[in-house]
């Protein structure tokens, strides 16, 4: 029996500038959806992506987040149309808070975070790819800072940008606004990895896949971690390190994991997968 679409329900997730799906394992897809604006990160569209991310924090159901952009692009970075002079220093004050608070809700959540890239991600598009976690693009996508062509240095995607990349590399794309190709994205550290279009869901697929067969927590106290020591000084951070490893270690899928191990088979976790 063939499924039947409801035209009211269609329009209504057109007028939406978010859709969020999620599949039986635990894997929440969330699809930028303004693909007329080539997926601009507006205010409304921000704010439906905070609301999405807020219950995660506590789902320990939730396994995985995936980033995608409908249409012919990935996101295209902030809406312009809300940067005019007419908005006023307050009103774009808020919309560059309300997209850093965003990108630190990223970091925040326990579940790793991947941006499955197509098309262009430019400006504050580009920033959403460096904060991801993970990323992974078809070989038609294409990476920029380019704010600096309309005189507006991009500030805000230098944090992610050049926590990812080498100094160098990240000040190349910062200074001349230049694009760079998904293969170079790679080579520079900006994506984990660039495939031919076709390959794009499989290789999602494969990272996916890869993390749901690990415990999710030990997974979430890592990313926490990691993050963590990153502003530290190198003692606190081996501090910080050896902590999390006390924790984890006493965490019941570890001590299976490390039983296992000693007993030649595969790991029986008790987390759901």
């Amino acid at each position: 029996m063939s499924a039947v679409t409801d035209p009211a329900a269609s329009a209504a997730a057109a007028d939406k500038p978010l859709l969020v799906d999620r599949d039986a394992r635990g894997v929440v897809t969330l699809t930028l959806n303004r693909p007329r604006a080539f997926n601009a990160l507006s205010r409304a569209l921000l704010q439906a992506l905070r609301e999405a991310l807020a219950p995660l924090r506590d789902d320990t159901q939730a396994r995985v987040v995936v980033l995608r952009g409908a249409g012919k692009a990935f996101c295209a970075g902030h809406d312009l149309r809300e940067m005019r002079p007419q908005a006023g220093s307050e009103g774009i004050h808020e919309l560059f808070d309300l997209c850093g608070k965003f990108m630190q809700d990223l970091v925040a959540l326990p579940q790793p975070v991947i941006a499955c890239v197509h098309g262009m991600a430019t400006a504050a598009g580009c920033q959403l790819v460096a904060q991801a976690d993970l990323a992974v693009a078809s070989l038609d996508a294409t990476f920029a800072t380019s704010g600096v062509n309309l005189g507006l240095f991009c500030s805000t995607p230098s944090v992610p940008l050049g926590r990812n990349l080498p100094r160098k590399r990240a000040m190349e794309m910062l200074l001349t606004g230049d694009f760079i190709d998904a293969a170079t994205a790679a080579d520079w550290g900006l994506v984990n990895r660039a495939v031919a279009a076709d390959r794009l869901e499989a290789e999602l697929e494969t990272l996916v896949a890869s993390i749901l067969g690990k415990p999710a927590q030990a997974i979430a106290l890592g990313k926490s971690q990691f993050y963590r020591q990153m502003e530290m000084g190198l003692a606190g951070a081996y501090q910080l390190a050896s902590q999390t490893m006390v924790c984890n270690f006493h965490e019941p899928d570890t001590l299976e994991g490390v039983q296992a191990f000693l007993e030649k088979r595969p790991p029986a976790w008790k987390t759901p997968l």
